[in-house]
């Protein structure tokens, strides 16, 4: 009965000491209070139902409780094929993120190997080049149609409004490096390439990326103190995700482009959470440094885009 015994220690954790043990399971899973002293007591067993009752009533992590210590029980977001499959995606993303950061005390901390998807959710061209992108990637099957010709549901602006929001009101701690902006580049210059984005969108892209870069420096300077930003040099980042609210933590491990693990295994997460601490004490913080070190690394990205822009537009140059 050691299973049970340590749900019952979990739970007696959770509710105030003058708060009835009987009574209170026995609302939950509405049984007689006999029924429940019997579970209590132990002279009978929870079924499968309401041990998952009670877990997700008083937010309790089963696999902190029942797994060993080196296994670890997770989620994953929904595979993605189809445009309806993205909708979707966005939709249980915005959904689980929403209600994760509810507590004004939550804070976000990202590991940014790419620029954060949230600085995607305003409607612009470079939100719809994104989902562009992520669907030709995701699905190799997805009918090669030109980025012009490309269109998404009106329904997903509602979701990345919802994640914006989210985003922007919560504490949020990310670590950036040189390379963070790189794959965004890279995705422009490639279906440039492939002739499946014509060179007006790639300029208007780059230039969209630009604004992202400024945008993301005034938040910098802002009066804000939901917002750091830090710059790392010394290790590669992998876009992992750490929500920390005033009852847990939970992780998002990314394992695809846009699939993620989640989990709030107790010991994986302090793990992760003091790994991110690490990560901004070795880092520069941009919103503290001097001007010279901020424009440092904003102006490198910005000749970044400009090369990126050079090499698009050298190659209608060499038509002629």
């Amino acid at each position: 009965m050691k299973y049970q015994e340590s749900l019952l220690k979990a739970i007696r954790n959770k509710i105030p000491k003058s708060t009835s043990l009987i009574d209170e399971i026995a609302s939950i899973l509405e049984i007689s209070y006999d029924a429940s002293h019997r579970r209590i007591s132990q002279k009978s067993k929870f079924s499968i139902d309401e041990t998952i009752k009670l877990a997700n009533h008083f937010s309790i992590s089963l696999d902190s409780l029942f797994s060993k210590k080196e296994n670890v029980i997770v989620e994953k977001t929904i595979e993605i094929e189809t445009l309806k499959d993205m909708l979707q995606y966005f939709k249980s993303s915005a959904e689980q993120i929403e209600i994760l950061t509810k507590n004004p005390k939550t804070t976000l901390f990202y590991s940014a190997k790419d620029i954060p998807l949230f600085y995607f959710m305003d409607g612009t061209i470079l939100s719809k080049f994104k989902a562009f992108v992520w669907l030709n990637l995701l699905n190799t099957n997805q009918k090669k149609v030109a980025f012009e010709n490309f269109v998404i549901d009106e329904s997903f602006s509602g979701y990345m409004q919802t994640l914006k929001k989210t985003y922007e009101n919560t504490i949020v701690n990310e670590v950036w490096n040189d390379t963070t902006i790189n794959s965004s580049l890279q995705q422009i210059l490639y279906f440039y390439e492939a002739g499946l984005l014509n060179l007006k969108s790639a300029n208007a892209l780059c230039k969209d990326l630009k604004r992202i870069i400024s945008l993301i420096q005034e938040k910098c300077n802002a009066a804000n103190n939901n917002f750091a930003l830090y710059y790392n040099e010394l290790i590669l980042l992998n876009n992992n995700m750490l929500i920390e609210t005033p009852e847990k933590l939970t992780m998002f491990v990314p394992y695809t482009l846009l699939g993620y693990f989640i989990t709030d295994n107790e010991d994986s997460c302090k793990n992760v959470h003091q790994f991110f601490k690490q990560q901004i004490i070795n880092s520069k913080p941009l919103g503290q440094s001097g001007i010279k070190e901020q424009n440092l690394f904003f102006n490198r990205a910005i000749r970044k885009i400009d090369y990126y822009l050079e090499r698009i537009n050298s190659q209608v140059d060499l038509l002629f």
